[in-house]
């Protein structure tokens, strides 16, 4: 697989369910918003967390080169076993294109090292 860095510094934030879908403003790099039962989780800029929102700061992100066709088998088992080998935790984001892994930015050198060697390719973003 070919990944590429963000350059973006990211914090993933967590509302309650029933909290307003946040909008993001238009020059706001990455932004994801997924709403379930239980929560209403925001993966953002460090500077763009919603007021009031439990927040977990210097996440970075790998974007896989896409677009993947949905019929592909094995990305993230591809991708998080080496991470896994090396205790590197990720949260994985998959959007309609692509996937993503953040890890923490303390992690990254050690998480690219691990790609590579795995045979990847890691990119500068």
């Amino acid at each position: 697989m070919d990944l590429r860095v963000l350059s973006q510094r990211l914090a993933v934030a967590r509302l309650g369910p029933d909290a307003a879908w946040p909008v993001p403003a238009a020059d706001s790099g990455f932004f994801s918003v997924t709403r379930t039962d239980g929560e209403l989780s925001i993966v953002c800029a460090e500077d763009a967390t919603p007021a009031g929102a439990q927040v977990e700061t210097g996440w970075r992100a790998l974007e896989v080169a896409g677009p993947l066709d949905f019929a592909m088998i094995g990305v993230m088992s591809s991708l998080t076993a080496p991470l896994s080998a090396v205790d590197v935790s990720v949260f994985v984001l998959s959007t309609f294109d692509t996937d993503y892994l953040l890890v923490h930015a303390a992690s990254l050198e050690r998480a690219v090292g691990a790609l590579r060697n795995a045979g990847h390719a890691v990119h500068a973003g």
